[in-house]
């Protein structure tokens, strides 16, 4: 983690301003911070030490279970918030959060100012609608696994989790998360390279019709 400080933190916080969350003056307590491409955000089992607002880049959240199975949770994308339950609950430590891109995101740190974050009934009542929104989203990816062919739901998590048109996440996680087997997941890649839409390389799987994944996915967003 890279801490901005000076004009680069002053620049992002002019393009980010959220001190429309806070009743207080939430500046004094904001570091910027830019997190690269596979950093660890928040390590499994860790408090964290920061309340962290992503403005920028992707990430994922996943546990590692007791046999040493990794389940993905979730995936992240700008803007929202991480460590809002962990401020919440002080026992409940953090899942695991790895970035996919390079990341921007504006630190709050909780040592310097829980108890104002605690009280504050602005940004108390923002919270719960960020939370009400995130348990919906939930739902609703719940549903669109019974409900949609897996061609749709790659092609939508094909587009949210790439990085420069790369794609490269483990078919192991992703079918899970997916709801699918493995060897579904592999047929339905491979209809993708047959099809033109993707093409296997070293790095991973190379978008190449953005457009024809865009419209599988509107089918379900």
């Amino acid at each position: 983690m890279q801490i901005l400080k000076n004009e680069l933190r002053n620049t992002y916080l002019e393009r980010y301003p959220i001190q429309h969350f806070f009743s207080f003056d939430i500046t004094p307590y904001i570091h910027v911070c830019r997190f690269e491409k596979g950093e660890f955000i928040f390590h499994e089992h860790s408090y964290p030490e920061y309340i962290y607002y992503m403005v920028e880049g992707k990430a994922k959240l996943y546990v590692t279970h007791k046999n040493g199975k990794v389940s993905l949770i979730d995936f992240l994308t700008s803007p929202c918030f991480m460590g809002e339950i962990e401020l919440l609950n002080e026992e409940n430590y953090s899942k695991g959060i790895q970035t996919v891109t390079n990341t921007i995101c504006l630190a709050i740190s909780i040592r310097e100012c829980k108890e104002k974050l605690l009280s504050d009934s602005v940004f108390l009542r923002m919270l719960c609608v960020f939370l009400s929104k995130k348990a919906t989203s939930i739902t609703a990816k719940y549903t669109q696994n019974q409900a949609y062919p897996l061609e749709n739901r790659l092609a939508s998590f094909m587009l949210i989790s790439s990085d420069n048109a790369i794609y490269k996440e483990k078919h192991t996680e992703i079918s899970e998360y997916l709801g699918v087997s493995y060897r579904h997941l592999l047929y339905v890649l491979a209809e993708f390279t047959e099809a033109g839409i993707i093409q296997k390389t070293t790095k991973g799987y190379l978008i190449l019709n953005e457009e024809k994944l865009q419209n599988l996915a509107l089918e379900i967003n």
